[in-house]
């Protein structure tokens, strides 16, 4: 399943990519379901910077999913290579359960959209083995394959978006 958000920050280009790879953290509690980014490792390096972060959502599990999906599952590594010259990030995502069966990668992209603004694009894609995931009958993992896709990729692309809008307000209040 495709993930795609696009959002414009009224901030240079800049200030919103380093805010966006150094200071998440803090960022995280003006984010909407997210209780905690916390920072597991960072490497830097001569074309940027490696990160860990964990994501810990702050969800509820809908009722489809509560057979084989806990709220405490609600959790995710994001594997970021930061590429400075590209003001770029390439991403991975790992979920701390099903981690054979999910699979999510992707980019964003920041650039300058003029007047001192940055238009920051994500690009990625999810997909999810629900055959492989205990508890999920197999008769019925064809139907719920779309049903878990969309539920995750409603975990993740609302939160990027609200990542942004979160990035906005703080840079609005801490420059």
């Amino acid at each position: 399943m495709r993930i795609h958000s696009e959002s414009l920050i009224r901030h240079p280009q800049p200030k919103v990519y380093a805010a966006y790879r150094d200071r998440l953290s803090e960022i995280a509690e003006y984010i909407p379901d997210v209780k905690e980014i916390r920072v597991e490792k960072r490497e830097p390096h001569d074309a940027g910077v490696t990160i860990h972060n964990v994501w810990i959502a702050d969800r509820e599990v809908p009722v489809f999913a509560r057979a084989f999906l806990k709220p405490e599952m609600l959790q995710w590594d994001d594997f970021a290579e930061w590429k400075d010259a590209e003001g770029r990030v390439y991403w991975k995502l790992r979920l701390r359960v099903f981690t054979d069966s999910v699979t999510c990668s992707g980019t964003n992209t920041f650039e300058a959209a003029g007047d001192g603004k940055t238009m920051v694009r994500l690009e990625g894609d999810l997909d999810i083995d629900v055959k492989n995931i205990p508890g999920v009958p197999k008769l019925l993992a064809g139907g719920l394959k779309p049903k878990v896709e969309k539920f995750i990729v409603s975990l993740i692309t609302p939160n990027l978006a609200r990542v942004n809008e979160s990035l906005q307000q703080f840079l609005d209040e801490h420059g």
